[in-house]
């Protein structure tokens, strides 16, 4: 066994306890929030809660938990992040793998027509009467179609796709395959470190937005699971604020609700969260490795 020299041995020891301390900081937000939303919202209040709750409790879940509207949410927004993630992903690689044909027709005006909204956008006036006009107001596809490109991703995939070697499509061209062959049997297999990067990206846009619903869907029916959780923040605080109100007048403290706003909060964030922080370390490889080769070369 190869003894350490002692610079070795003190960046080893160096290195641990740095790593350590990042872990510390980055896992005890969160770990801090988790406590507060296990914890009895009056009690929190007091403060000094760290990582562990002191008054064990579920209110806060059941608080969230019980809206009416919140079931039929999490179905829409399940669908949405299934649908969205695989049609962006699909429109988004065949768009990449097509513009990586340098005899593509109109190659390079088409990549310039489609980098001028990434420079130019039209507002949201004009993006709310196109979406009246195509009928995506109150729609769930408000949720799915204009999010089935994105030029930046495309960009990535198709970084990713010139590092593979043009001989694997030659070969499968003499093998009489075509183009979407090639694409899903070939190109595909071989992308999926990429591709994993971009699910993730796709999926945590479409699970984490609720300013969609905000602005263009009124209908309950196709509220998200985020824009109940910012409906339900807001409600608590108005709820809240009226218990204090009447305390100040002289009424009962029976009114006084055990769930506070605080507490709410930190349930909301790890009801959010949880999925994603979930998934994440089954496909951080993935997701590095398709960061690192999709910004290698263009």
């Amino acid at each position: 066994m190869k003894t350490l020299s002692l610079g070795e041995r003190t960046f080893t020891i160096g290195n641990i306890a740095l790593m350590c301390l990042l872990s510390v900081v980055f896992l005890y937000p969160y770990l801090n929030q988790l406590a507060v939303s296990l914890n009895d919202g009056n009690n929190t209040a007091l403060g000094g809660i760290t990582i562990y709750p002191r008054v064990f409790t579920l209110d806060n879940y059941r608080t969230i938990l019980s809206n009416s509207s919140f079931h039929s949410a999490i179905v829409v927004t399940v669908a949405r992040v299934v649908i969205g993630t695989f049609t962006g992903l699909f429109f988004t690689l065949a768009a990449a793998y097509a513009l990586s044909k340098r005899d593509l027709p109109a190659r390079t005006l088409i990549i310039t027509f489609l980098i001028i909204p990434t420079f130019i956008h039209g507002g949201l006036i004009p993006t709310f009467i196109l979406y009246r006009y195509t009928h995506l107001i109150n729609s769930f596809w408000v949720y799915i179609l204009p999010s089935l490109f994105s030029f930046y991703n495309m960009v990535v995939i198709r970084a990713y796709l010139n590092t593979i070697p043009d001989s694997l499509e030659e070969s499968a061209m003499l093998d009489g395959a075509n183009s979407i062959q090639i694409l899903f049997r070939v190109y595909l297999p071989l992308c999926m470190p990429v591709v994993a990067t971009i699910s993730l990206w796709l999926a945590v846009m479409h699970w984490n937005d609720w300013t969609t619903t905000l602005m263009f869907v009124q209908s309950s029916k196709y509220h998200t699971l985020q824009f109940i959780m910012y409906r339900i923040l807001k409600e608590s605080e108005l709820i809240m604020q009226m218990a204090v109100e009447q305390s100040m007048q002289g009424g009962s403290d029976a009114h006084v609700p055990k769930v506070t706003p605080e507490a709410t909060k930190a349930a909301t964030l790890i009801v959010s969260t949880l999925p994603i922080v979930m998934v994440y370390p089954f496909i951080q490889k993935h997701f590095v490795k398709g960061v690192m080769l999709g910004a290698v070369k263009e």
